[in-house]
């Protein structure tokens, strides 16, 4: 092939892909409005919507890669995730969290493992525990997407989104011991457990590592916002990449940078940059996630086409696996929860209400993250023959997650609702604590007005106004005058950042000496945001 033909061919090439890619996008759009119109959860209408569009005769295949969605598509979505999530409520469920994240994830990979090889022909033990390592982990993405505007107690949200940030690690060790023990033909415990250990170790040390570089590199070096925005892209890649390269766990790595950073963001990231930064990462988040439930969907016509195997046996075993899953979680929830019960003699009580255990138990829908580690699968063994039952491996995971994500997905809603749990965070108690704040804000800004300001209070009308708003407490709007000199505006204005940097030092300083909830902190940080950019003339 000469030159000229390359260059055609791969113009063509892209031109073709980037068509689909677009009409992916389209599709995106479009299934968010219908979800919105019918209040169905994005990610199960983007899988059945992908699922409805493979079937249309003359769609080109669409083949998932795994180092696709490992480093490109889960970098990212963890980070995200991670970066909305408060540690101090992440550490104070730390129990809970290893419980599902670690526990329930071998119980899982155990439990089907020794199901799969009782019942299913020709499916080992090393198989059957490859199985239940790809299908153990709720899904991050779908576990935040379903639940979104759900009333769910803080409570019980946070240990779901936390386990569901943690358990793709040890899902993917699992993984890679059962697979490495299928390839070879043994395993040896004490090296699986050595490995573990350095995986997770280190894996959490790379990613303190990598946060802690990047946030020198914030706070010290002469970045503007775009920069800031740009390097809060690049960073979960970086800290995934970093992991993988030393053979640790690259999904640990991005969920403590992103725990670390977060709880520091205030101080390297200023108004400009997280505005634009929340726009950037709302729009990245929104395009990851739906690709990725579209693609799931996408994935049925190459998975049926390489089963191997008459479909009615094959879709009768998968059920039999997405019934173990769905069975183990509360069976573990409940005797995970009732254990220390149990062992104090009825002394101590459990820390969730029997309602909370189940909704916990009833929201394990699963992902991306189960269908690339099947496809991640190699396609032959170290001797040449085709790695046994692959393909109905790969379509066991898709019946997993068609049946976790729509069936426990679209019943949450009115679990949720028949439960009728107690929902943390009383608005009336959420005013007054943002009241409260405002006015310790104000009074603030009113003693460095008077200890700052004293002349100019003294002698223009607007200064005297500025402090008469403050001192009412209640406005959050600022008169903003117009003076007529040009000195007297610049200082104006000064005065108005200045007294947003003071409002911004209560808020830091009662985040961190109060238990002040991180939502409210987070509100008022927004507001403050909006006002200096408005005060700026910034347009964003």
């Amino acid at each position: 092939m000469n030159h000229q033909s390359f260059a055609l061919l791969l113009s063509v090439t892209l031109h073709h892909d980037l068509l689909i890619l677009l009409a992916l996008l389209l599709v995106i759009v479009l299934l968010h409005m219908v979800s919105g119109r019918f209040g169905i959860s994005p990610p199960i209408l983007l899988v059945l919507g992908g699922l409805g569009v493979s079937l249309f005769p003359g769609i080109p295949t669409v083949e998932l890669d795994p180092d696709l969605v490992f480093l490109i598509f889960l970098p990212p979505l963890l980070y995200e995730a991670a970066w909305r999530t408060s540690w101090r409520e992440f550490w104070g469920q730390r129990r809970a969290i290893s419980l599902l994240a670690f526990g329930l994830v071998l119980f899982t990979a155990l439990t089907v493992g020794l199901i799969t090889h009782s019942m299913i022909p020709g499916c080992t033990l090393a198989l059957g525990i490859l199985i239940g390592g790809i299908v153990s982990p709720p899904d991050a993405v779908a576990a935040t997407s379903v639940l979104g505007g759900m009333r769910v107690p803080k409570r019980v949200l946070t240990i779901l989104e936390g386990e569901s940030l943690v358990n793709d690690a040890s899902s993917l060790i699992i993984f890679r011991f059962a697979l490495a023990a299928v390839i070879t033909g043994q395993f040896a415990l004490g090296p699986a457990i050595g490995t573990f250990f350095y995986v997770s170790i280190v894996g959490i040390a790379v990613g303190l590592g990598v946060s802690g570089l990047m946030y020198l590199i914030h706070r010290y070096l002469p970045t503007t916002s775009a920069m800031d925005v740009a390097l809060t892209l690049v960073t979960p890649h970086l800290l995934y990449i970093s992991a993988e390269s030393v053979h640790a766990s690259g999904v640990l790595a991005v969920v403590c940078g992103g725990l670390f950073l977060t709880n520091r963001s205030s101080d390297f990231l200023n108004y400009r940059a997280r505005i634009q930064a929340n726009g950037a990462w709302e729009t990245l988040s929104f395009i990851l996630n739906g690709l990725v439930f579209l693609l799931i969907g996408l994935q049925m016509p190459m998975i049926l086409r390489d089963l191997g195997m008459p479909p009615a046996p094959a879709l009768f075993y998968a059920c039999i696996v997405s019934v173990v899953i769905i069975a183990s979680r509360p069976a573990w929830v409940f005797f995970s929860a009732y254990l220390r019960v149990w062992l104090s003699g009825g002394r101590s009580r459990p820390s969730l209400t029997p309602k909370a255990l189940f909704l916990i138990s009833w929201a394990g829908m699963r992902g991306v993250v189960s269908l690339a580690s099947a496809l991640a699968i190699p396609l032959t063994l170290e001797d040449g023959s085709a790695f046994p039952m692959r393909n109905f491996i790969l379509f066991a995971t898709f019946v997993v997650i068609l049946c976790t994500l729509v069936l426990q997905g679209l019943s949450l809603a009115p679990v949720i609702r028949a439960l009728d749990l107690e929902v943390d965070g009383d608005p009336a108690v959420t005013y007054q604590l943002e009241r409260r704040l405002r006015a310790r804000m104000a009074q603030a800004v009113v003693a460095h007005l008077d200890g700052n300001y004293a002349v100019e209070l003294g002698q223009h009308e607007a200064f005297s106004r500025l402090r008469h708003n403050y001192e009412r407490l209640g406005s959050e709007s600022l008169t903003e005058g117009d003076p007529q000199e040009p000195v007297l505006r610049e200082r104006y204005k000064n005065a108005l950042v200045d007294l947003i940097l003071v409002r911004r030092q209560v808020l830091r300083s009662e985040r961190c000496e109060s238990d002040l909830d991180l939502e409210i902190v987070r509100r008022m940080e927004e507001v403050l945001d909006h006002e200096e950019a408005r005060i700026q003339g910034t347009r964003y």
